[in-house]
């Protein structure tokens, strides 16, 4: 049992979790972040903000160990009970304190957090009750692409929050200006309408649940 727990997936599980610790800490013991910079301040990678450069590379060594996880876990047949709990559950802490975080920083509206944070905690339940009653409700294509723009969205922000202008192209042309501007308004409304649709279509598939 305690060898099972403790195999890779598992291990890159908990560093996920650990990192969320550590993005909190960092964000609540730095003081306020900027807003977005545009101007070039220094060389390239040269940070305007400690804080939200090390919350960046938190969450994205986080978003790496998701997708590292699942995949370890299923190639080598390393799927346990203790993944299938805790695998979901750091995704959705990590991308919550992601948007809890740009809210407040000014940058996502509050709504949309809400509606996200919501989300998450509904498909958690419903999932919980399908296997409450001997059942597995699939995670959909939707989801998945959900969680792809919700990366995407919260990297973009915060790559602009840690480093402003002090980037090379075209990485400059995707944080800063017009090219940043549609990339974080694209992937923000498509993470929404996907959040949306994804939450109503867990809940078709739960409807014999709820009796």
């Amino acid at each position: 049992m305690g060898e099972a727990m403790l195999n890779l997936p598992n291990i890159l599980t908990l560093s996920r979790i650990l990192l969320v610790i550590v993005f909190t800490i960092v964000l609540a013991v730095g003081g306020e972040v900027s807003p977005f910079i545009n101007e070039v301040s220094g060389g390239w990678f040269s940070p305007i903000s400690t804080t939200a450069c090390i919350a960046l590379w938190a969450f994205v060594v986080g978003a790496i160990t998701d997708f590292l996880d699942g995949y370890i876990a299923r190639k080598y047949n390393l799927v346990t009970n203790f993944g299938k709990l805790m695998d979901p559950l750091a995704d959705k802490i990590l991308v919550s304190a992601a948007f809890i975080y740009l809210t407040y920083a000014g940058i996502c509206p509050f709504w949309i957090t809400t509606i996200i944070i919501f989300r998450e905690f509904l498909v958690t339940g419903l999932r919980q009750l399908a296997v409450e009653q001997g059942q597995v409700i699939a995670a959909d294509r939707y989801g998945k692409w959900k969680t792809v723009f919700q990366l995407v969205y919260c990297i973009a922000c915060m790559v602009q929050l840690a480093y402003g202008g002090n980037l090379p192209e075209p990485l400059r042309s995707l944080s800063i200006g017009l090219g940043g501007e549609i990339l974080r308004t694209a992937s923000l409304w498509l993470s929404l309408l996907l959040t949306v649709g994804s939450g109503l279509n867990y809940c078709i598939q739960s409807r014999h649940l709820i009796h």
